[in-house]
């Protein structure tokens, strides 16, 4: 009888040892196949739409692009159209730079003005009967997109080509503590924006600027020949930005182009050593054309560059 009862203590041991492993194995098996399904499962899927808010009473709407896996309170870049522009984020080549840095982007859309042209209103002489403060908009869109995507109210900056680089300029003028940085493309500064506004505190300002731009001249318009009111050269226009942000020193150097053999070449201006590490900087390409400048350098690389430097 004891040795039946030991004999049975001895099987039920072994069969409860191998069922404890066959347990065991499950379970790390479980464990293995679910970390790998987290493994390849992105935080968030990549996003691209087109919303709209009522600001000031009006509808006004832009495309918002998140890239895959965002982080809550990333940075946020505006990227504003030309005059009769449209929003259109392939033009810009700024998506895979926000996928590859971790950033989002909102494209707004201007509204018509009296030619029926969407544009910014930025005070050309025939945008006279346009009541809009487009800074004011952008200012408000920016923190609703803030609030909705949950980007950074810190980090948010402004870049635009033409009509929204003259936005940039403004914006940069106006008493607005939304955008930290600016960086207008082929921008100009009207002469009224820099006779009658006063820019109440430094802001860092990057400007690219092709020397052979038929639109937005590169010496200037003083006498609104081209019909977009008088504008300042563009070297004068950056140099107040350059006074304004107390900068020290000028590193002049030059960048590679894309394609070498279409006569552009490209001279960085950096004025460096400013107020709270601010710096203007203006590439000047020489033979260039009106244009987001893709054509001679990696524009969107460029731009998260330089505001790269202003990430709190």
């Amino acid at each position: 009888m004891i040795i039946f009862v030991s004999s049975n203590r001895v099987y039920v041991l072994r069969y409860r040892y191998k069922h404890h492993i066959k347990m065991k194995n499950s379970v790390i098996k479980c464990i293995l196949s679910g970390m790998l399904f987290l493994a390849v499962l992105p935080l968030s899927a990549q996003k691209q739409e087109t919303i709209t808010f009522n600001i000031n009473g009006m509808e006004r709407s832009c495309v918002m692009y998140l890239p895959a896996g965002l982080k809550e309170n990333a940075p946020l870049i505006f990227v504003i159209h030309g005059y009769g522009g449209f929003v259109d984020p392939k033009s810009y080549h700024m998506n895979p730079v926000a996928d590859k840095y971790g950033f989002a982007v909102c494209y707004p859309k201007g509204i018509k003005d009296g030619r029926g042209n969407p544009c910014w209103n930025v005070g050309y002489p025939f945008q006279a009967d346009m009541k809009v403060n487009d800074v004011e908009v952008l200012c408000k869109m920016a923190k609703l997109v803030q609030k909705k995507y949950k980007l950074s109210a810190k980090n948010t900056f402004l870049t635009g080509m033409s009509n929204g680089g003259e936005m940039c300029y403004l914006m940069a003028y106006s008493k607005q503590n939304t955008f930290a940085a600016v960086a207008p493309m082929a921008g100009l500064t009207l002469v009224w924006m820099y006779q009658k506004l006063e820019a109440p505190a430094p802001i860092p300002l990057f400007e690219v600027h092709g020397t052979k731009d038929h639109t937005s001249e590169w010496f200037g318009d003083l006498t609104n020949v081209g019909g977009w009111g008088a504008y300042m050269p563009v070297p004068t226009a950056v140099n107040y930005w350059v006074a304004k942000n107390r900068c020290l020193e000028e590193k002049v150097d030059s960048l590679p182009v894309k394609n070498k053999t279409n006569g552009h070449y490209v001279i960085t201006h950096k004025f460096i050593n400013g107020i709270h590490g601010n710096e203007v900087w203006l590439y000047e390409i020489i033979n260039g054309p009106h244009a987001w400048p893709d054509a001679d350098i990696n524009t969107g690389e460029e731009i998260w560059k330089f505001f790269s430097k202003y990430v709190k």
